[in-house]
Protein backbone atom coordinates (compact mmCIF):
# COMPACT_ATOMS: atom_id res chain seq x y z
CA UNK A 1 0.00 0.00 0.00
CA UNK A 2 1.63 3.43 0.45
CA UNK A 3 1.41 3.17 2.37
CA UNK A 4 -0.56 5.45 4.87
CA UNK A 5 2.25 3.34 6.29
CA UNK A 6 5.64 4.40 7.24
CA UNK A 7 6.29 1.19 8.44
CA UNK A 8 6.55 -0.28 5.56
CA UNK A 9 10.09 0.59 3.40
CA UNK A 10 9.43 3.13 1.22
CA UNK A 11 10.63 3.09 -2.58
CA UNK A 12 12.43 5.41 -4.69
CA UNK A 13 10.40 7.00 -6.74
CA UNK A 14 10.49 5.02 -10.35
CA UNK A 15 9.31 6.95 -13.43
CA UNK A 16 8.34 4.37 -15.99
CA UNK A 17 11.45 1.70 -17.87
CA UNK A 18 14.06 4.58 -17.91
CA UNK A 19 11.63 7.67 -18.69
CA UNK A 20 9.78 10.09 -16.53
CA UNK A 21 6.69 11.13 -19.21
CA UNK A 22 4.22 13.65 -18.47
CA UNK A 23 1.37 12.30 -20.01
CA UNK A 24 -0.09 13.79 -23.59
CA UNK A 25 3.60 15.50 -24.13
CA UNK A 26 3.75 17.62 -21.62
CA UNK A 27 7.10 16.81 -20.04
CA UNK A 28 9.51 14.07 -21.45
CA UNK A 29 12.29 13.44 -19.50
CA UNK A 30 14.43 10.24 -20.79
CA UNK A 31 16.04 9.18 -17.77
CA UNK A 32 18.94 6.97 -18.50
CA UNK A 33 22.02 6.49 -15.94
CA UNK A 34 25.31 5.78 -17.27
CA UNK A 35 27.88 7.84 -19.20
CA UNK A 36 27.71 11.75 -20.64
CA UNK A 37 26.36 9.23 -24.19
CA UNK A 38 28.86 10.85 -26.38
CA UNK A 39 27.73 14.58 -25.29
CA UNK A 40 28.48 16.55 -28.53
CA UNK A 41 27.87 19.92 -26.81
CA UNK A 42 25.42 20.87 -29.78
CA UNK A 43 27.69 19.22 -32.31
CA UNK A 44 26.36 16.87 -34.26
CA UNK A 45 23.91 13.73 -34.02
CA UNK A 46 24.59 10.74 -32.51
CA UNK A 47 23.45 7.24 -32.05
CA UNK A 48 20.40 7.96 -31.78
CA UNK A 49 20.02 10.11 -34.62
CA UNK A 50 19.88 13.81 -32.36
CA UNK A 51 22.30 16.57 -31.29
CA UNK A 52 23.30 16.14 -27.98
CA UNK A 53 24.63 18.86 -25.60
CA UNK A 54 26.90 18.35 -21.87
CA UNK A 55 25.31 20.52 -19.20
CA UNK A 56 26.39 20.64 -15.90
CA UNK A 57 24.03 20.09 -13.08
CA UNK A 58 25.98 21.99 -9.52
CA UNK A 59 24.72 24.89 -7.15
CA UNK A 60 28.16 27.09 -8.76
CA UNK A 61 27.36 25.89 -12.39
CA UNK A 62 23.87 25.27 -12.68
CA UNK A 63 23.19 25.06 -17.07
CA UNK A 64 26.88 25.26 -17.66
CA UNK A 65 27.59 24.05 -21.31
CA UNK A 66 24.24 25.55 -23.51
CA UNK A 67 26.65 27.46 -25.30
CA UNK A 68 25.08 27.15 -28.85
CA UNK A 69 21.00 27.31 -28.62
CA UNK A 70 18.97 25.93 -31.90
CA UNK A 71 15.48 24.92 -31.88
CA UNK A 72 14.42 21.36 -32.40
CA UNK A 73 14.22 18.17 -30.99
CA UNK A 74 17.37 17.17 -28.75
CA UNK A 75 18.91 15.77 -25.87
CA UNK A 76 20.62 17.38 -22.69
CA UNK A 77 23.25 14.93 -21.02
CA UNK A 78 23.08 16.35 -17.56
CA UNK A 79 25.98 15.51 -15.69
CA UNK A 80 26.20 16.13 -11.80
CA UNK A 81 29.71 17.56 -10.32
CA UNK A 82 28.47 18.06 -6.82
CA UNK A 83 28.68 15.68 -3.93
CA UNK A 84 24.75 15.86 -3.73
CA UNK A 85 21.74 14.17 -5.65
CA UNK A 86 19.89 17.25 -7.48
CA UNK A 87 16.64 17.27 -9.77
CA UNK A 88 16.53 19.48 -12.97
CA UNK A 89 14.35 21.61 -14.55
CA UNK A 90 14.31 22.95 -18.18
CA UNK A 91 11.89 25.98 -17.47
CA UNK A 92 10.69 29.38 -18.99
CA UNK A 93 12.46 32.65 -17.51
CA UNK A 94 9.46 34.39 -17.73
CA UNK A 95 6.36 32.63 -16.87
CA UNK A 96 8.07 29.56 -15.01
CA UNK A 97 6.84 27.09 -17.22
CA UNK A 98 8.15 23.47 -16.93
CA UNK A 99 9.41 22.15 -20.32
CA UNK A 100 11.19 18.91 -18.86
CA UNK A 101 12.28 17.60 -15.35
CA UNK A 102 15.20 14.70 -14.57
CA UNK A 103 15.25 13.74 -10.95
CA UNK A 104 17.50 12.42 -8.89
CA UNK A 105 20.77 12.14 -10.60
CA UNK A 106 23.41 10.94 -8.69
CA UNK A 107 26.90 12.78 -8.23
CA UNK A 108 28.67 12.17 -10.54
CA UNK A 109 26.49 10.90 -12.87
CA UNK A 110 24.87 11.66 -16.22
CA UNK A 111 21.45 11.29 -17.54
CA UNK A 112 19.63 12.88 -20.21
CA UNK A 113 17.08 14.80 -20.87
CA UNK A 114 14.75 15.10 -24.55
CA UNK A 115 12.94 17.75 -25.14
CA UNK A 116 11.64 19.65 -28.37
CA UNK A 117 12.05 23.95 -28.20
CA UNK A 118 11.33 26.66 -30.55
CA UNK A 119 11.61 30.12 -30.25
CA UNK A 120 11.74 31.49 -27.08
CA UNK A 121 13.95 32.28 -23.61
CA UNK A 122 14.81 29.03 -21.71
CA UNK A 123 16.82 28.43 -18.60
CA UNK A 124 17.86 25.45 -16.39
CA UNK A 125 17.28 25.15 -12.78
CA UNK A 126 18.94 23.10 -10.51
CA UNK A 127 17.24 21.84 -7.26
CA UNK A 128 19.97 20.05 -4.84
CA UNK A 129 18.67 17.59 -2.12
CA UNK A 130 18.04 19.35 1.12
CA UNK A 131 18.52 22.98 -0.87
CA UNK A 132 17.12 25.85 -2.79
CA UNK A 133 16.55 25.92 -6.65
CA UNK A 134 19.75 27.41 -7.92
CA UNK A 135 19.15 29.26 -11.62
CA UNK A 136 21.11 28.79 -14.81
CA UNK A 137 21.87 31.30 -17.05
CA UNK A 138 18.88 32.25 -19.72
CA UNK A 139 19.55 31.11 -23.26
CA UNK A 140 17.50 32.34 -26.06
CA UNK A 141 16.79 30.33 -29.37
CA UNK A 142 15.75 32.58 -31.90
CA UNK A 143 14.63 31.81 -35.25
CA UNK A 144 11.10 29.42 -35.83
CA UNK A 145 10.30 26.01 -34.83
CA UNK A 146 7.71 24.98 -32.87
CA UNK A 147 8.46 24.02 -29.30
CA UNK A 148 6.86 21.21 -27.24
CA UNK A 149 4.59 22.16 -24.70
CA UNK A 150 4.83 23.47 -21.20
CA UNK A 151 3.15 22.92 -18.26
CA UNK A 152 2.15 25.86 -15.53
CA UNK A 153 4.26 24.51 -12.18
CA UNK A 154 1.43 24.22 -9.56
CA UNK A 155 2.82 26.74 -6.79
CA UNK A 156 2.45 25.95 -2.93
CA UNK A 157 -0.11 28.76 -2.61
CA UNK A 158 -1.94 26.62 -5.24
CA UNK A 159 -1.59 23.76 -3.37
CA UNK A 160 -2.98 24.88 0.36
CA UNK A 161 -7.05 24.38 -0.08
CA UNK A 162 -6.30 21.10 -1.50
CA UNK A 163 -4.29 20.25 1.46
CA UNK A 164 -6.48 21.56 4.36
CA UNK A 165 -9.41 20.11 2.52
CA UNK A 166 -7.72 16.90 2.63
CA UNK A 167 -6.88 16.97 6.23
CA UNK A 168 -10.58 17.22 7.11
CA UNK A 169 -11.26 14.56 4.86
CA UNK A 170 -8.70 12.58 6.84
CA UNK A 171 -10.18 13.59 9.96
CA UNK A 172 -13.22 12.32 9.23
CA UNK A 173 -11.57 9.39 8.18
CA UNK A 174 -9.47 9.39 11.95
CA UNK A 175 -13.03 9.84 13.78
CA UNK A 176 -14.41 6.70 11.69
CA UNK A 177 -11.52 4.72 12.39
CA UNK A 178 -11.93 5.14 16.22
CA UNK A 179 -15.20 3.00 16.08
CA UNK A 180 -14.13 0.62 13.93
CA UNK A 181 -10.92 0.06 16.06
CA UNK A 182 -13.41 -0.10 19.21
CA UNK A 183 -15.47 -2.88 18.19
CA UNK A 184 -12.37 -4.64 16.70
CA UNK A 185 -11.01 -4.23 20.36
CA UNK A 186 -14.82 -5.26 22.26
CA UNK A 187 -15.16 -8.11 19.98
CA UNK A 188 -11.44 -9.46 20.88
CA UNK A 189 -12.18 -8.66 24.43
CA UNK A 190 -15.44 -10.99 24.92
CA UNK A 191 -14.02 -13.82 22.94
CA UNK A 192 -16.03 -13.26 19.81
CA UNK A 193 -12.78 -14.20 17.18
CA UNK A 194 -15.06 -14.33 14.33
CA UNK A 195 -16.70 -10.95 14.95
CA UNK A 196 -13.03 -9.91 15.78
CA UNK A 197 -12.01 -11.08 12.01
CA UNK A 198 -14.82 -8.85 9.99
CA UNK A 199 -14.15 -6.00 12.39
CA UNK A 200 -10.34 -6.20 12.27
CA UNK A 201 -11.07 -6.16 7.71
CA UNK A 202 -13.47 -3.27 8.47
CA UNK A 203 -11.19 -0.96 10.29
CA UNK A 204 -7.67 -1.71 8.47
CA UNK A 205 -9.77 -1.05 5.16
CA UNK A 206 -10.39 2.13 6.35
CA UNK A 207 -7.42 2.98 7.62
CA UNK A 208 -5.81 2.06 4.28
CA UNK A 209 -7.62 4.47 2.28
CA UNK A 210 -5.93 7.64 4.60
CA UNK A 211 -2.72 6.78 2.74
CA UNK A 212 -1.64 9.81 1.33
CA UNK A 213 -1.30 11.32 5.16
CA UNK A 214 1.12 8.42 6.17
CA UNK A 215 4.02 11.22 6.22
CA UNK A 216 1.95 13.00 8.45
CA UNK A 217 1.43 10.25 10.54
CA UNK A 218 4.82 9.63 11.64
CA UNK A 219 5.85 7.40 14.14
CA UNK A 220 2.85 6.52 14.66
CA UNK A 221 1.66 4.89 11.38
CA UNK A 222 4.80 2.50 12.27
CA UNK A 223 3.10 1.28 15.70
CA UNK A 224 -0.50 1.01 13.69
CA UNK A 225 0.38 -0.30 10.35
CA UNK A 226 3.94 -1.23 11.21
CA UNK A 227 5.36 -5.21 9.86
CA UNK A 228 7.64 -7.81 11.56
CA UNK A 229 10.17 -7.12 8.70
CA UNK A 230 13.50 -6.74 10.48
CA UNK A 231 12.49 -7.50 13.98
CA UNK A 232 14.76 -10.27 15.41
CA UNK A 233 11.82 -12.06 16.85
CA UNK A 234 10.14 -11.82 13.60
CA UNK A 235 5.97 -11.95 13.97
CA UNK A 236 6.76 -13.16 17.86
CA UNK A 237 8.89 -10.34 18.49
CA UNK A 238 7.68 -7.95 21.43
CA UNK A 239 7.79 -4.77 19.10
CA UNK A 240 4.90 -6.41 16.79
CA UNK A 241 1.89 -4.32 17.16
CA UNK A 242 -1.02 -2.81 15.04
CA UNK A 243 -3.37 -4.04 12.77
CA UNK A 244 -0.90 -6.69 11.41
CA UNK A 245 -0.25 -8.13 14.93
CA UNK A 246 -3.40 -8.78 15.61
CA UNK A 247 -3.94 -9.65 11.74
CA UNK A 248 -1.38 -12.81 12.67
CA UNK A 249 -3.13 -13.85 15.97
CA UNK A 250 -6.64 -14.06 14.39
CA UNK A 251 -5.62 -16.21 11.66
CA UNK A 252 -3.03 -17.99 13.33
CA UNK A 253 -5.52 -19.42 16.23
CA UNK A 254 -4.19 -17.29 18.79
CA UNK A 255 -6.48 -16.83 21.74
CA UNK A 256 -8.85 -13.94 22.71
CA UNK A 257 -6.63 -13.90 25.89
CA UNK A 258 -3.54 -13.94 24.16
CA UNK A 259 -4.74 -11.05 21.52
CA UNK A 260 -6.84 -8.80 23.94
CA UNK A 261 -3.42 -6.37 24.75
CA UNK A 262 -2.37 -5.86 21.15
CA UNK A 263 -5.91 -4.82 19.96
CA UNK A 264 -6.20 -2.71 23.10
CA UNK A 265 -3.11 -1.14 22.25
CA UNK A 266 -3.98 -0.68 18.87
CA UNK A 267 -7.35 0.94 19.82
CA UNK A 268 -5.12 3.50 22.06
CA UNK A 269 -2.61 4.31 19.27
CA UNK A 270 -5.68 4.84 16.93
CA UNK A 271 -7.58 7.28 19.54
CA UNK A 272 -4.04 8.97 19.98
CA UNK A 273 -3.71 9.86 16.54
CA UNK A 274 -7.05 11.00 16.17
CA UNK A 275 -6.77 13.78 19.18
CA UNK A 276 -3.27 14.57 17.62
CA UNK A 277 -4.68 14.93 14.09
CA UNK A 278 -6.03 18.87 15.06
CA UNK A 279 -2.08 19.89 15.57
CA UNK A 280 -0.93 18.27 12.17
CA UNK A 281 0.19 19.89 9.30
CA UNK A 282 0.39 18.33 6.06
CA UNK A 283 3.21 19.44 3.58
CA UNK A 284 0.66 20.54 0.69
CA UNK A 285 3.70 20.29 -2.20
CA UNK A 286 3.43 16.54 -0.97
CA UNK A 287 -0.03 15.66 -1.83
CA UNK A 288 0.39 15.05 -5.26
CA UNK A 289 3.57 12.83 -5.27
CA UNK A 290 1.61 10.92 -2.36
CA UNK A 291 -0.91 10.30 -5.19
CA UNK A 292 1.62 8.64 -6.86
CA UNK A 293 3.52 6.77 -3.78
CA UNK A 294 0.08 5.31 -2.85
CA UNK A 295 -0.22 2.88 -6.10
CA UNK A 296 3.34 2.30 -5.96
CA UNK A 297 3.59 0.99 -3.18
CA UNK A 298 0.37 -1.35 -3.36
CA UNK A 299 1.95 -2.47 -6.26
CA UNK A 300 5.16 -3.58 -4.08
CA UNK A 301 3.94 -4.50 -1.26
CA UNK A 302 0.28 -5.60 -1.30
CA UNK A 303 -0.12 -7.29 -4.84
CA UNK A 304 3.10 -9.04 -4.05
CA UNK A 305 1.50 -10.53 -1.03
CA UNK A 306 4.39 -9.11 1.61
CA UNK A 307 1.84 -7.59 3.74
CA UNK A 308 0.11 -10.82 4.70
CA UNK A 309 -0.05 -11.92 8.47
CA UNK A 310 -2.37 -14.58 7.54
CA UNK A 311 -6.35 -12.38 6.46
CA UNK A 312 -5.49 -13.52 2.53
CA UNK A 313 -6.84 -10.01 2.20
CA UNK A 314 -4.17 -7.60 -0.27
CA UNK A 315 -6.70 -7.43 -2.81
CA UNK A 316 -8.81 -5.75 -0.71
CA UNK A 317 -5.97 -3.32 0.60
CA UNK A 318 -5.49 -2.55 -2.89
CA UNK A 319 -8.75 -1.55 -3.43
CA UNK A 320 -9.29 0.61 -0.34
CA UNK A 321 -5.50 1.97 -1.93
CA UNK A 322 -7.80 2.87 -4.98
CA UNK A 323 -10.08 4.77 -2.95
CA UNK A 324 -7.16 6.92 -1.12
CA UNK A 325 -5.63 7.85 -4.37
CA UNK A 326 -8.96 9.15 -5.98
CA UNK A 327 -9.95 11.11 -2.73
CA UNK A 328 -6.50 13.15 -3.45
CA UNK A 329 -6.95 13.47 -6.81
CA UNK A 330 -10.41 14.89 -6.38
CA UNK A 331 -8.95 17.64 -4.47
CA UNK A 332 -6.25 18.14 -6.83
CA UNK A 333 -8.66 18.26 -10.16
CA UNK A 334 -9.30 22.23 -10.12
CA UNK A 335 -5.13 22.04 -10.71
CA UNK A 336 -4.59 19.46 -13.19
CA UNK A 337 -7.34 20.06 -15.51
CA UNK A 338 -5.83 22.99 -17.11
CA UNK A 339 -2.19 21.48 -17.07
CA UNK A 340 -2.46 17.37 -17.40
CA UNK A 341 -4.75 16.93 -21.21
CA UNK A 342 -4.79 12.88 -20.19
CA UNK A 343 -6.38 13.35 -16.57
CA UNK A 344 -9.86 12.07 -17.99
CA UNK A 345 -8.12 8.92 -19.02
CA UNK A 346 -6.48 8.62 -15.47
CA UNK A 347 -9.79 9.01 -14.30
CA UNK A 348 -10.99 6.70 -16.44
CA UNK A 349 -8.07 3.87 -15.58
CA UNK A 350 -9.01 4.31 -12.11
CA UNK A 351 -12.98 3.21 -12.02
CA UNK A 352 -11.72 0.68 -14.36
CA UNK A 353 -9.20 -0.57 -11.42
CA UNK A 354 -11.72 0.28 -9.24
CA UNK A 355 -14.18 -2.37 -10.80
CA UNK A 356 -11.79 -4.97 -11.56
CA UNK A 357 -10.77 -5.34 -7.93
CA UNK A 358 -14.44 -5.05 -6.98
CA UNK A 359 -15.06 -8.66 -8.87
CA UNK A 360 -12.96 -10.47 -6.72
CA UNK A 361 -15.21 -9.57 -3.51
CA UNK A 362 -18.30 -12.02 -3.42
CA UNK A 363 -20.40 -12.75 -0.96
CA UNK A 364 -18.86 -11.21 1.72
CA UNK A 365 -15.16 -12.95 1.12
CA UNK A 366 -12.14 -11.11 -0.63
CA UNK A 367 -10.07 -13.75 -2.87
CA UNK A 368 -6.41 -14.52 -1.36
CA UNK A 369 -4.03 -13.45 -3.80
CA UNK A 370 -2.59 -17.23 -3.43
CA UNK A 371 -5.83 -18.48 -5.30
CA UNK A 372 -5.15 -16.26 -8.31
CA UNK A 373 -4.19 -17.56 -12.10
CA UNK A 374 -1.43 -16.04 -13.69
CA UNK A 375 -3.28 -14.44 -16.20
CA UNK A 376 -5.46 -12.38 -13.00
CA UNK A 377 -2.60 -11.63 -11.32
CA UNK A 378 -0.99 -10.48 -14.16
CA UNK A 379 -3.62 -8.14 -15.15
CA UNK A 380 -4.28 -6.73 -11.94
CA UNK A 381 -0.56 -5.97 -12.11
CA UNK A 382 -0.82 -3.95 -15.49
CA UNK A 383 -3.47 -1.84 -14.40
CA UNK A 384 -2.25 -0.59 -11.27
CA UNK A 385 1.19 -0.63 -12.69
CA UNK A 386 -0.23 2.00 -15.92
CA UNK A 387 -2.13 3.90 -13.34
CA UNK A 388 1.02 4.52 -11.50
CA UNK A 389 3.15 5.45 -14.59
CA UNK A 390 0.11 8.12 -15.23
CA UNK A 391 0.28 9.29 -11.80
CA UNK A 392 4.15 10.00 -12.04
CA UNK A 393 2.96 13.36 -14.21
CA UNK A 394 0.64 14.52 -10.93
CA UNK A 395 3.80 14.04 -8.93
CA UNK A 396 5.97 16.09 -11.27
CA UNK A 397 3.97 18.95 -11.89
CA UNK A 398 3.19 19.42 -7.65
CA UNK A 399 6.82 19.45 -7.24
CA UNK A 400 8.14 21.77 -9.99
CA UNK A 401 6.52 24.58 -7.83
CA UNK A 402 9.76 24.09 -6.03
CA UNK A 403 11.59 25.75 -9.02
CA UNK A 404 9.81 29.12 -8.84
Amino acid sequence: MPRSGLGKPRSPRVWGTGCALLAGGLLAASVLTGGAGGAARGGPATADGLPHTAVEVSPSGCGRGWRHPHPGTQVFDLHNTSDTAAEVYLTSPSSGAVYGEVEGIGPGTTRQLRVRLGRGRYAFRCLPDDADAVAGPTVRIGGGGRGGPAAAPITEHDLIPPALDYQKWVAHGLADLVGRTGRLRDAVARGDLAGAREAWLSAHLAYERLGAAYGTFGDADRRINGTAAGLPGGERDPAFGGFHRVEYGLWHGQSADTLRAPATTLAADVRKLRDDWAQARMEPADLGLRAHEILENTLQFELTGRTDYGSGSNLATARANLDGTAAVLARLRPLLATRYPHLPRLAGELSRAQHLLDGFHRDGRWTPLGQLDRTRRERIDALIGDLVERLAPVATLCEARRTA
